[in-house]
Protein backbone atom coordinates (compact mmCIF):
# COMPACT_ATOMS: atom_id res chain seq x y z
CA UNK A 1 0.00 0.00 0.00
CA UNK A 2 1.11 3.04 -1.01
CA UNK A 3 0.42 6.41 0.41
CA UNK A 4 1.84 9.76 -0.98
CA UNK A 5 -0.92 11.98 0.38
CA UNK A 6 -2.94 12.67 3.67
CA UNK A 7 -5.47 14.73 4.90
CA UNK A 8 -6.53 15.04 8.46
CA UNK A 9 -9.15 16.51 10.51
CA UNK A 10 -7.64 18.32 13.24
CA UNK A 11 -9.63 18.23 16.86
CA UNK A 12 -8.39 18.28 20.46
CA UNK A 13 -8.37 14.80 21.01
CA UNK A 14 -8.85 12.27 18.45
CA UNK A 15 -7.93 12.70 14.42
CA UNK A 16 -9.07 11.60 11.48
CA UNK A 17 -6.71 10.39 8.68
CA UNK A 18 -7.22 9.33 5.39
CA UNK A 19 -4.41 8.39 2.71
CA UNK A 20 -4.87 8.49 -1.05
CA UNK A 21 -2.23 6.44 -3.24
CA UNK A 22 -0.63 8.62 -6.46
CA UNK A 23 -4.32 7.72 -8.58
CA UNK A 24 -6.22 9.77 -5.80
CA UNK A 25 -7.64 6.55 -4.20
CA UNK A 26 -8.27 6.38 -0.67
CA UNK A 27 -6.21 3.38 0.42
CA UNK A 28 -6.15 4.51 4.18
CA UNK A 29 -8.48 5.67 7.23
CA UNK A 30 -7.55 5.79 10.53
CA UNK A 31 -8.44 7.18 14.17
CA UNK A 32 -5.69 8.52 16.15
CA UNK A 33 -5.59 9.69 19.77
CA UNK A 34 -3.40 13.08 19.65
CA UNK A 35 -0.57 11.26 21.40
CA UNK A 36 -0.43 8.56 18.33
CA UNK A 37 -0.44 11.03 15.21
CA UNK A 38 3.33 11.65 15.22
CA UNK A 39 4.64 8.15 15.50
CA UNK A 40 1.66 6.97 13.30
CA UNK A 41 3.25 9.66 10.77
CA UNK A 42 6.89 9.11 10.88
CA UNK A 43 6.67 6.04 10.07
CA UNK A 44 5.10 6.84 6.12
CA UNK A 45 7.62 7.86 3.57
CA UNK A 46 7.71 11.65 2.77
CA UNK A 47 3.92 12.79 1.98
CA UNK A 48 1.59 15.75 1.10
CA UNK A 49 0.25 16.52 4.30
CA UNK A 50 -3.52 18.83 3.89
CA UNK A 51 -5.10 20.61 7.36
CA UNK A 52 -7.41 22.55 7.54
CA UNK A 53 -6.10 26.16 8.72
CA UNK A 54 -7.63 26.13 12.27
CA UNK A 55 -6.67 26.26 15.55
CA UNK A 56 -3.34 24.62 16.26
CA UNK A 57 -2.76 23.99 12.97
CA UNK A 58 0.63 25.66 12.26
CA UNK A 59 2.09 24.02 15.19
CA UNK A 60 1.21 20.96 13.56
CA UNK A 61 2.29 21.82 9.83
CA UNK A 62 5.61 22.55 11.66
CA UNK A 63 5.62 19.09 13.67
CA UNK A 64 5.24 17.83 10.31
CA UNK A 65 7.58 19.14 8.64
CA UNK A 66 10.43 18.05 10.57
CA UNK A 67 9.29 14.24 9.67
CA UNK A 68 10.10 15.28 6.32
CA UNK A 69 6.56 15.87 4.67
CA UNK A 70 5.04 18.61 2.77
CA UNK A 71 2.02 20.10 4.58
CA UNK A 72 -0.36 22.43 3.33
CA UNK A 73 -2.64 24.66 5.06
CA UNK A 74 -6.21 25.33 3.17
CA UNK A 75 -8.78 27.52 4.60
CA UNK A 76 -11.88 25.52 6.03
CA UNK A 77 -14.19 27.53 3.85
CA UNK A 78 -12.82 25.84 0.99
CA UNK A 79 -12.56 22.12 1.79
CA UNK A 80 -16.42 22.37 2.49
CA UNK A 81 -17.62 21.85 -0.92
CA UNK A 82 -15.65 18.37 -1.05
CA UNK A 83 -17.00 16.93 1.45
CA UNK A 84 -19.35 14.29 0.62
CA UNK A 85 -22.54 13.63 2.76
CA UNK A 86 -22.83 14.22 6.16
CA UNK A 87 -20.48 16.38 8.27
CA UNK A 88 -18.27 14.06 10.47
CA UNK A 89 -14.61 12.94 11.69
CA UNK A 90 -14.55 10.25 8.21
CA UNK A 91 -16.15 12.47 5.59
CA UNK A 92 -13.91 15.78 6.59
CA UNK A 93 -10.65 14.06 6.57
CA UNK A 94 -11.44 12.71 2.94
CA UNK A 95 -12.68 16.00 2.02
CA UNK A 96 -8.75 17.82 3.10
CA UNK A 97 -7.50 14.76 1.53
CA UNK A 98 -9.10 15.68 -1.69
CA UNK A 99 -8.87 19.06 -1.54
CA UNK A 100 -5.14 19.06 -1.22
CA UNK A 101 -4.98 17.22 -3.61
CA UNK A 102 -6.74 19.86 -6.40
CA UNK A 103 -4.15 22.19 -8.68
CA UNK A 104 -6.12 25.37 -8.00
CA UNK A 105 -6.28 25.11 -4.18
CA UNK A 106 -4.87 28.31 -2.37
CA UNK A 107 -2.79 27.55 0.64
CA UNK A 108 -2.04 28.89 3.67
CA UNK A 109 1.78 30.40 4.78
CA UNK A 110 2.69 28.30 8.00
CA UNK A 111 3.82 30.98 10.88
CA UNK A 112 6.81 30.50 12.61
CA UNK A 113 6.70 30.53 16.28
CA UNK A 114 8.46 34.29 15.99
CA UNK A 115 5.11 34.97 13.80
CA UNK A 116 2.72 34.17 16.06
CA UNK A 117 4.57 35.23 19.12
CA UNK A 118 3.97 38.70 17.56
CA UNK A 119 0.37 38.09 16.74
CA UNK A 120 -0.24 36.94 20.25
CA UNK A 121 1.10 40.22 21.51
CA UNK A 122 -1.41 41.92 18.82
CA UNK A 123 -4.27 39.76 20.53
CA UNK A 124 -3.90 40.26 24.36
CA UNK A 125 -3.72 44.22 23.10
CA UNK A 126 -6.95 43.89 21.69
CA UNK A 127 -8.66 42.40 24.41
CA UNK A 128 -7.25 44.70 26.68
CA UNK A 129 -8.27 47.32 24.91
CA UNK A 130 -11.85 46.04 24.41
CA UNK A 131 -12.04 45.56 28.46
CA UNK A 132 -11.20 49.50 28.27
CA UNK A 133 -14.02 50.24 26.30
CA UNK A 134 -16.69 48.39 28.20
CA UNK A 135 -15.18 49.33 31.71
CA UNK A 136 -15.24 53.00 30.62
CA UNK A 137 -18.74 52.61 29.37
CA UNK A 138 -19.73 51.19 32.47
CA UNK A 139 -18.68 53.69 34.45
CA UNK A 140 -20.52 56.59 32.40
CA UNK A 141 -24.08 54.27 32.60
CA UNK A 142 -23.18 54.37 36.40
CA UNK A 143 -22.68 58.21 36.15
CA UNK A 144 -25.41 58.60 34.08
CA UNK A 145 -28.26 56.63 35.73
CA UNK A 146 -27.32 59.35 39.30
CA UNK A 147 -27.57 62.58 36.38
CA UNK A 148 -23.80 62.49 35.97
CA UNK A 149 -22.50 63.10 32.23
CA UNK A 150 -19.07 62.48 30.63
CA UNK A 151 -17.35 64.16 27.59
CA UNK A 152 -16.46 61.83 24.81
CA UNK A 153 -13.01 60.49 24.93
CA UNK A 154 -10.89 58.98 28.06
CA UNK A 155 -10.09 62.81 29.36
CA UNK A 156 -13.36 63.65 28.84
CA UNK A 157 -14.43 60.37 31.40
CA UNK A 158 -11.49 61.15 34.01
CA UNK A 159 -12.62 65.09 34.39
CA UNK A 160 -15.80 64.35 34.71
CA UNK A 161 -15.08 61.64 37.48
CA UNK A 162 -12.73 63.65 39.21
CA UNK A 163 -15.22 66.46 39.49
CA UNK A 164 -18.36 63.87 40.60
CA UNK A 165 -16.50 63.19 43.18
CA UNK A 166 -15.46 66.61 44.87
CA UNK A 167 -18.45 67.80 44.07
CA UNK A 168 -21.22 67.51 47.02
CA UNK A 169 -24.20 65.67 44.85
CA UNK A 170 -26.55 64.77 46.75
CA UNK A 171 -27.31 61.26 44.32
CA UNK A 172 -23.71 60.28 44.73
CA UNK A 173 -24.14 57.96 47.79
CA UNK A 174 -20.95 56.90 49.71
CA UNK A 175 -21.56 53.17 48.88
CA UNK A 176 -21.17 54.39 44.20
CA UNK A 177 -18.52 57.02 45.04
CA UNK A 178 -16.16 54.01 46.22
CA UNK A 179 -17.26 51.93 43.51
CA UNK A 180 -16.46 54.54 41.16
CA UNK A 181 -13.12 54.81 42.59
CA UNK A 182 -12.44 50.87 42.26
CA UNK A 183 -13.47 51.41 38.63
CA UNK A 184 -10.97 54.06 38.14
CA UNK A 185 -8.51 52.45 39.16
CA UNK A 186 -9.06 49.48 37.37
CA UNK A 187 -9.28 51.54 34.54
CA UNK A 188 -5.86 52.93 35.29
CA UNK A 189 -4.66 49.50 35.67
CA UNK A 190 -5.45 48.34 31.96
CA UNK A 191 -3.92 51.45 30.39
CA UNK A 192 -0.97 50.71 31.62
CA UNK A 193 -0.68 47.26 30.66
CA UNK A 194 -2.13 48.21 27.29
CA UNK A 195 0.97 50.84 27.45
CA UNK A 196 3.30 48.06 27.77
CA UNK A 197 1.96 46.00 25.16
CA UNK A 198 2.62 49.49 23.23
CA UNK A 199 6.51 49.56 24.35
CA UNK A 200 6.33 45.42 23.65
CA UNK A 201 5.77 46.07 19.94
CA UNK A 202 7.66 49.38 19.34
CA UNK A 203 10.82 47.23 20.32
CA UNK A 204 9.62 44.36 18.30
CA UNK A 205 9.04 46.65 15.14
CA UNK A 206 12.45 48.16 15.46
CA UNK A 207 14.60 44.93 15.84
CA UNK A 208 12.81 43.56 12.78
CA UNK A 209 14.46 45.14 9.54
CA UNK A 210 10.99 44.41 7.55
CA UNK A 211 9.18 46.34 9.65
CA UNK A 212 11.38 49.36 9.81
CA UNK A 213 11.00 49.36 6.62
CA UNK A 214 7.32 49.31 6.38
CA UNK A 215 7.26 52.13 8.89
CA UNK A 216 8.73 54.48 6.17
CA UNK A 217 4.95 54.36 4.67
CA UNK A 218 3.17 57.77 5.74
CA UNK A 219 0.24 56.43 7.88
CA UNK A 220 2.06 53.55 9.08
CA UNK A 221 3.17 51.91 12.68
CA UNK A 222 4.55 49.75 14.32
CA UNK A 223 1.16 48.50 15.20
CA UNK A 224 0.46 47.88 11.30
CA UNK A 225 3.98 46.84 10.25
CA UNK A 226 4.38 44.14 12.95
CA UNK A 227 0.76 42.85 12.87
CA UNK A 228 1.29 42.59 8.56
CA UNK A 229 5.05 40.96 9.07
CA UNK A 230 3.20 38.45 11.58
CA UNK A 231 0.52 37.70 9.66
CA UNK A 232 2.22 37.24 6.22
CA UNK A 233 6.12 36.99 6.49
CA UNK A 234 7.56 38.52 3.03
CA UNK A 235 4.40 38.71 1.73
CA UNK A 236 5.89 35.80 -1.46
CA UNK A 237 2.84 33.79 -0.60
CA UNK A 238 0.95 36.50 -2.83
CA UNK A 239 1.27 36.92 -6.51
CA UNK A 240 0.61 41.12 -6.55
CA UNK A 241 -0.10 43.69 -4.15
CA UNK A 242 -3.89 43.00 -5.05
CA UNK A 243 -3.49 39.72 -4.00
CA UNK A 244 -2.77 40.65 -0.92
CA UNK A 245 -5.48 43.85 -0.56
CA UNK A 246 -8.04 41.05 -1.44
CA UNK A 247 -6.79 38.62 1.12
CA UNK A 248 -7.30 41.97 3.49
CA UNK A 249 -11.07 42.20 2.43
CA UNK A 250 -10.23 45.36 0.71
CA UNK A 251 -11.42 44.91 -2.59
CA UNK A 252 -14.23 45.08 -4.30
CA UNK A 253 -17.33 42.44 -3.96
CA UNK A 254 -18.25 41.10 -7.96
CA UNK A 255 -21.81 40.16 -8.76
CA UNK A 256 -21.31 39.90 -12.42
CA UNK A 257 -23.66 37.81 -15.04
CA UNK A 258 -24.56 37.55 -19.00
CA UNK A 259 -21.67 40.27 -19.39
CA UNK A 260 -23.10 42.52 -17.28
CA UNK A 261 -19.93 43.55 -14.53
CA UNK A 262 -21.64 44.88 -11.38
CA UNK A 263 -19.14 46.07 -8.18
CA UNK A 264 -20.24 45.78 -4.87
CA UNK A 265 -18.78 47.22 -1.49
CA UNK A 266 -15.57 46.23 -0.28
CA UNK A 267 -15.38 42.40 0.89
CA UNK A 268 -14.45 42.06 4.07
CA UNK A 269 -13.08 39.07 3.91
CA UNK A 270 -10.02 37.59 5.57
CA UNK A 271 -7.93 39.09 8.51
CA UNK A 272 -10.52 41.68 9.69
CA UNK A 273 -7.87 42.98 12.60
CA UNK A 274 -5.21 43.92 10.35
CA UNK A 275 -7.96 45.21 7.16
CA UNK A 276 -9.24 47.42 10.26
CA UNK A 277 -5.50 48.52 11.83
CA UNK A 278 -4.53 49.84 7.66
CA UNK A 279 -8.37 51.77 7.79
CA UNK A 280 -7.42 53.69 10.95
CA UNK A 281 -3.78 54.40 9.65
CA UNK A 282 -5.60 55.74 6.49
CA UNK A 283 -7.86 57.55 8.25
CA UNK A 284 -4.94 59.10 10.56
CA UNK A 285 -3.42 59.85 7.69
CA UNK A 286 -6.10 61.52 5.67
CA UNK A 287 -6.45 63.96 9.16
CA UNK A 288 -2.93 65.13 9.33
CA UNK A 289 -2.20 65.67 5.56
CA UNK A 290 -5.62 67.20 5.20
CA UNK A 291 -3.52 70.61 3.85
CA UNK A 292 -0.51 68.90 2.31
CA UNK A 293 0.46 69.20 -1.39
CA UNK A 294 1.60 66.02 -2.24
CA UNK A 295 -0.10 64.04 -5.36
CA UNK A 296 -1.40 61.15 -2.87
CA UNK A 297 -2.53 63.87 -0.79
CA UNK A 298 -4.34 65.58 -3.28
CA UNK A 299 -5.78 61.96 -4.76
CA UNK A 300 -7.32 61.49 -1.20
CA UNK A 301 -8.29 64.78 -0.33
CA UNK A 302 -10.46 65.36 -3.68
CA UNK A 303 -11.78 61.38 -3.32
CA UNK A 304 -13.02 62.71 0.33
CA UNK A 305 -15.00 65.43 -0.64
CA UNK A 306 -16.61 63.36 -3.84
CA UNK A 307 -16.91 60.10 -1.66
CA UNK A 308 -16.85 61.09 1.81
CA UNK A 309 -14.05 60.48 4.21
CA UNK A 310 -14.54 56.50 4.69
CA UNK A 311 -14.55 55.83 1.54
CA UNK A 312 -11.53 57.95 0.87
CA UNK A 313 -9.86 55.77 4.11
CA UNK A 314 -10.43 52.49 2.63
CA UNK A 315 -9.38 53.21 -0.94
CA UNK A 316 -6.14 54.70 0.99
CA UNK A 317 -5.64 51.60 3.16
CA UNK A 318 -6.30 49.76 -0.29
CA UNK A 319 -3.32 51.41 -2.10
CA UNK A 320 -1.29 51.23 1.35
CA UNK A 321 -1.66 47.33 1.01
CA UNK A 322 0.00 46.91 -1.94
CA UNK A 323 2.84 49.41 -1.76
CA UNK A 324 3.49 47.31 1.97
CA UNK A 325 3.31 44.12 -0.69
CA UNK A 326 5.90 45.70 -2.76
CA UNK A 327 8.44 46.62 0.08
CA UNK A 328 7.95 42.95 1.69
CA UNK A 329 8.17 40.88 -1.55
CA UNK A 330 10.80 42.90 -3.11
CA UNK A 331 13.10 43.69 -0.11
CA UNK A 332 12.73 47.33 -0.96
CA UNK A 333 12.83 51.07 0.84
CA UNK A 334 9.67 53.35 0.21
CA UNK A 335 10.50 55.95 -1.99
CA UNK A 336 7.71 58.52 -2.53
CA UNK A 337 9.30 60.24 -5.55
CA UNK A 338 9.32 56.85 -7.23
CA UNK A 339 7.93 56.33 -10.72
CA UNK A 340 5.38 54.03 -11.47
CA UNK A 341 6.41 51.08 -12.36
CA UNK A 342 9.46 50.40 -9.56
CA UNK A 343 6.13 50.72 -6.26
CA UNK A 344 2.53 51.00 -6.85
CA UNK A 345 2.14 54.91 -7.39
CA UNK A 346 -0.81 57.07 -6.70
CA UNK A 347 -3.88 55.64 -8.52
CA UNK A 348 -4.49 57.74 -11.56
CA UNK A 349 -7.73 59.53 -13.15
CA UNK A 350 -8.08 56.48 -15.36
CA UNK A 351 -6.99 53.89 -13.51
CA UNK A 352 -7.29 53.23 -9.47
CA UNK A 353 -8.51 56.25 -8.71
CA UNK A 354 -11.88 56.19 -10.96
CA UNK A 355 -12.32 52.39 -9.92
CA UNK A 356 -11.82 53.50 -5.91
CA UNK A 357 -14.36 56.57 -6.68
CA UNK A 358 -17.31 54.86 -8.34
CA UNK A 359 -17.17 51.23 -8.15
CA UNK A 360 -14.06 49.92 -5.94
CA UNK A 361 -15.51 51.35 -2.56
CA UNK A 362 -19.59 51.79 -3.18
CA UNK A 363 -21.17 51.29 0.07
CA UNK A 364 -17.90 51.01 1.57
CA UNK A 365 -17.87 51.48 5.58
CA UNK A 366 -14.98 51.44 7.86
Amino acid sequence: MEVTTIGIDLAKSVFAVSGGDRRGKVVLRRQLRRAQVLEFMSKLGPCVVGLEACGGAHHWARALTRLGHQVRLMSPALVVPYRKGHKHDRNDADAVLEAVSRPSMRFVAVKTIAQQDLLALHRVRARLLKQRIALSNQIRALLHERGVTARLGAAGLRAAVAAALAADHHELSAELRQVIAELMDELRQLELRIKAFDQRLERAAQSDERCRRLREVPGVGPKIATALVATVGDAREFRSGRELSAYLGLTPRQHSSGGKTVMLGISKRGDRYLRTLLIHGARSLLYRNRRATHPRARWAARLSAARGPNVAAVALANHHARVLWALLNRGDHYRPDRQPGSLPAPPSATGERARAGKLLLHKARS
